[in-house]
């Protein structure tokens, strides 16, 4: 990138959360998508140095964490659980809230796109559920949230810790706020799921349905369609589980810790019953009374969490993910406008070899895939 353009964070080290996007009153800032990172870009001709891009940042302006007090592990009743990633726990909040009487934001695939919605609809909000391993469009959710809470509602905002930031940076008023953070591992561009499904045939905006896991089981779905077997996931996915394709921000995230910018933060029980339950177990953390007392009139069935075991296995909770050193060759190789398939090869040939032949055993029945 051009190092005299003019940028609000530092170049390449932008989360994509498009909080500058939506203060700004100029329309002087524009995020750019470069595949292997983001940059908020400023228009120098347009900016009146109002300083409100900065101050949304979560960058530039990061809020203050809190350390949690309250540890669980869970999961709600059956037909919220299987259409989960894992125990429901997101799903269940986000019915009780709107029983509440709440609004609810979050994001959802629709149209071809993975975005954020301001809903107090409790069918249309039951597309939030479902993990989405990909960089999602807030657009102008915060400016949404915010004129929602100055009418004196109620919001529940569910979303990646940097997004949760950016929103309390802009939400000064937040006694009605409720916020959600998910244990976040990194993200890619969209760029690279679009393009991935092109290559395989598949238009994104003809999809009706997407997913990216089945409970404890990764892979695309496509409108109920795997595009590969369980034991040997497709390359998407892949990459993403080995860390490989997130955008530049997420191996430096300052929010990769035990204390939580959000009143509730969400994941996996990795290392706890997630490990033995094919139905999914959801780790849940309270860091605020608000918290605490959301997470109380959900209906979950709760148990006891070992501490040292959930950070072990998430290990989002102490510290960003590392960088592979296959990741310059697996971006160089997409940066070129090679294929996903080819990208992933070239930067983990002998791995993918060896998955390559699991297929064809799995294919032929010898293997089976469950």
């Amino acid at each position: 990138m051009n190092t005299d353009i003019r940028t609000v964070c530092d170049s390449n080290l932008c989360t994509g959360c498009k909080a500058c996007e939506n203060v700004c009153r100029k329309n002087a800032v524009e995020v750019i998508d470069n595949l292997d990172s983001y940059s908020a870009v400023i228009d120098s001709s347009k900016c009146v140095d109002c300083g409100l891009c900065s101050k949304a940042c979560p960058n530039i302006s990061p809020v203050e964490l809190h350390k949690p007090f309250y540890w669980a592990q869970g999961w709600t009743e059956p037909d919220i659980r299987k259409n989960s990633s894992s125990g429901g726990a997101a799903s269940e909040l986000i019915r009780t809230f709107i029983e509440m009487g709440g609004y609810v934001a979050s994001c959802l695939f629709e149209n071809g796109d993975i975005r954020f919605v301001l809903t107090n609809d409790l069918e249309r909000a039951k597309k939030f559920a479902g993990s989405k391993y990909v960089k999602s469009n807030p657009g102008n959710i915060y400016n949404e949230v915010n004129e929602c809470l100055k009418k004196g509602e109620k919001v529940l905002f569910i979303g990646l810790p940097c997004q949760s930031a950016a929103l309390l940076n802009i939400c000064k008023d937040n006694k009605n706020l409720y916020t959600a953070d998910l244990i976040c591992h990194g993200t890619p561009s969209k760029k690279i799921l679009d393009s991935y499904l092109k290559d395989k045939g598949i238009d994104i905006n003809s999809i009706k349905d997407l997913k990216f896991r089945d409970n404890n089981s990764f892979g695309l779905i496509v409108d109920g369609r795997r595009l590969a077997p369980k034991k040997a996931p497709d390359n998407y996915i892949w990459a993403f589980l080995k860390c490989s394709d997130y955008t530049e921000n997420c191996y430096h995230c300052r929010y990769a810790t035990s204390e939580r910018v959000s009143d509730i933060t969400l994941g996996d029980a990795w290392g706890q019953l997630s490990d033995t339950d094919e139905d999914g177990v959801s780790l849940i953390l309270c860091q605020t009374d608000k918290g605490r007392y959301l997470y109380g009139r959900a209906m979950m069935y709760s148990t006891d969490v070992d501490v040292v075991k959930a950070k072990n296995s998430n290990p989002q909770l102490n510290y960003p993910t590392g960088k592979p050193a296959e990741r310059e060759v697996l971006m160089s190789k997409l940066k070129e406008g090679g294929s996903l398939d080819a990208a992933v090869k070239k930067a983990y040939p002998k791995q993918n070899l060896k998955r390559a032949v699991k297929t064809i055993l799995i294919k032929m029945s010898i293997i089976k895939d469950n």
